[in-house]
């Protein structure tokens, strides 16, 4: 069985099109440092920190903040993106969904991380591309997938599927937060009632690859995610995991009804008055 859609590039395809000025490479890491030591010849850097999150507001870009970041580095309307990043694409996944979320469809994601590029002995440059400035007209955010607390709350009486990508650790209220990342942590421990336990990485392979059609479907029918045709909401910690399994769910297994909750456990963690259920 195929992907329902055509959203993942190859390494050699993307080799294959660096001089393509249709194409825009996007390189967004967890740890942005990266970037500036190796990467694929052309490509744009963004950190996830400082470029793609409102720096007064505790959420993400507005449409017009958007627009004027992804045209102020030299991307249009009418490029077609291809993001890719460390930790097998957590945020590369992430800005996918966010653009998907401002309305732009021409947007791929090579299948595999920046370390398979490298693992591939292919070329790499220490210097950012200077693209001239041009226009970007975000839409207005696409809610139908993006969830707010308010409508995960109401999900919980409902027959809407909540899925939690942490590690079974986080998910069981054994950790707050990964190893690492304590710092970033909730007040509570714990998951959402009803959660089914999906772990993002179980979607790929040990490369950082997608894998097939037919295997990541018996994996989310087996955790009864997909097989009734019900909405989903995925989360994690901030959301940038659940936008992993998001690309999985809605781009790759064709899911129409898939939502990103991003304020994720950072949120619902810190919430006075929202149930928390705990397995340890």
């Amino acid at each position: 069985m195929a992907y329902s859609k055509d959203v993942l590039v190859e390494t050699d395809w993307v080799a294959e099109h660096l001089d393509d000025d249709s194409v825009r490479i996007v390189e967004v890491d967890e740890n942005p440092a990266l970037y500036a030591e190796a990467h694929i010849p052309g490509a744009i850097g963004f950190d996830w920190r400082a470029d793609l999150q409102d720096q007064v507001r505790r959420d993400f870009l507005s449409a017009e903040g958007f627009g004027a970041l992804i045209g102020s580095r030299g991307i249009s309307n009418d490029h077609t993106v291809v993001l890719y990043g460390d930790r097998n694409n957590w945020f590369a996944a992430y800005t996918y969904w966010y653009f998907r979320y401002y309305g732009h469809d021409k947007v791929k994601l090579i299948n595999g991380p920046r370390e398979k590029w490298i693992a591939e002995g292919r070329e790499t440059s220490g210097e950012a591309p200077d693209y001239q400035a041009v226009t970007f007209t975000a839409q207005p955010g696409d809610k139908a997938i993006r969830a707010f607390r308010d409508e995960v709350l109401a999900a919980l009486d409902s027959s809407t599927n909540l899925v939690d990508v942490r590690s079974p650790q986080e998910y069981s209220g054994e950790l707050i937060a990964m190893p690492g990342y304590e710092q970033e942590g909730a007040q509570r421990a714990g998951h959402i009632p009803g959660a089914a336990s999906v772990p993002w990485a179980q979607a790929v392979n040990e490369d950082g690859t997608f894998k097939s059609a037919d295997e990541l479907r018996e994996l989310y029918s087996s955790k009864g995610v997909i097989d009734n045709g019900d909405p989903i909401i995925a989360y994690c910690r901030i959301g940038e995991r659940s936008a992993h399994t998001w690309f999985v769910l809605h781009e790759l297994l064709g899911q129409d009804d898939v939502k990103n909750y991003d304020g994720s456990w950072t949120e619902w963690g810190n919430l006075v008055g929202m149930p928390v259920e705990k397995d340890v």
